[in-house]
């Protein structure tokens, strides 16, 4: 089959094209034609050795994927032919994949197979976030920075699906702003000076943080600014490049709450819980409430160029590779 493989680590402009055997599928493990596979952070940074999982080379990098059921043990609940989405963990930028039946999970018709493979990362992780760490209520306000981007789009739909009365999008650009609109925010406002427009409109309960602090300002301490009492900062990540740092009395003074969510380390340690987390979504997923934001789709042979775009920051919505 044909595969993209991580032979060396110099990163996304070195990934070759191979021809490798089909994966065989374990006991307990779904094999799967690949119809799209997602494209992230995680393998950007694999092509480079500074992910936290480093398989010996070479490998076949991809977590996410989207595809139809060529083998599935019996009892599964699965059979072949279905259509499926699954995260394999490794493996997703080939033709073929296995995963476990636990990772594993039926995609209504009505999704395709790109946003099937575009799901269940972002989604997850928002719905982690604002759900369960955040404890969102109904009616609660809600600030996404980073708005036009997978975790972004996924959050504000999490949120309006989830009851939140009021999302307010966080953009770099006008361009982008439009884009959190369409993905379903009721605002959108630009990250320069955001602090003074959000606090104008009355504060939010909770704000999601996927972004951390820019070299050239503190995003962090005006988002806390903008939180109400009772407010929560949700941290996500950093992909603005720098780990924000909290002054505590900020915390205590304005009784506010920053939130750490790390959806896979949480969700690892707990068989079952992402399979949980996809049952909770599932009728959103289907009627369209929840619908990833596809920003482009990229052949398996340009999987390098797919890695590069993320690179340069040019990504919105969520990149896929579609076989």
């Amino acid at each position: 089959m044909r595969a993209i493989q991580i032979t060396s680590l110099e990163g996304p402009e070195a990934i070759e094209l191979v021809d490798i055997d089909a994966p065989a599928r374990g006991e307990d493990q779904v094999l799967i034609d690949v119809k799209a596979a997602g494209v992230a952070f995680p393998e950007l940074l694999q092509s480079r050795g500074l992910y936290q999982l480093k398989p010996p080379l070479p490998f076949v990098p991809g977590a996410e994927v989207a595809g139809v059921v060529v083998e599935a043990p019996e009892g599964s609940g699965f059979a072949p032919g279905d259509r499926v989405a699954a995260l394999p963990m490794l493996g997703g930028f080939a033709e073929q994949v296995v995963a476990d039946v636990l990772l594993t999970f039926p995609l209504p018709d009505s999704v395709s197979f790109a946003e099937g493979a575009s799901f269940m990362f972002n989604y997850g992780t928002a719905y982690f976030g604002l759900v369960k760490r955040g404890s969102m209520a109904a009616g609660e306000r809600v600030l996404v920075h980073g708005a036009s981007g997978g975790i972004g789009t996924a959050s504000i739909q999490v949120a309006k699906a989830f009851g939140a009365g009021h999302v307010i999008a966080v953009t770099s650009t006008k361009e982008k702003g439009e884009i959190a609109v369409a993905a379903g925010a009721d605002e959108y406002v630009l990250s320069e000076g955001f602090k003074d427009a959000v606090k104008a409109s009355g504060g939010v309960d909770i704000v999601v943080d996927p972004v951390g602090n820019a070299p050239e300002g503190d995003r962090f301490t005006d988002s806390l600014r903008c939180l109400v009492d009772d407010g929560r900062i949700l941290v996500i990540g950093f992909t603005a490049g720098q780990i924000p740092k909290v002054a505590a009395n900020r915390l205590l003074l304005n009784n506010v709450s920053a939130v750490g969510v790390g959806w896979g380390a949480y969700a690892m340690k707990r068989p079952g819980l992402i399979k949980q987390q996809w049952d909770d979504m599932y009728e959103h997923l289907s009627s369209g409430a929840l619908k990833p934001v596809i920003g482009e789709s990229f052949p398996l042979e340009r999987a390098s160029d797919a890695l590069l775009t993320l690179d340069r920051a040019q990504a919105t919505g969520k990149l896929v590779l579609e076989l």
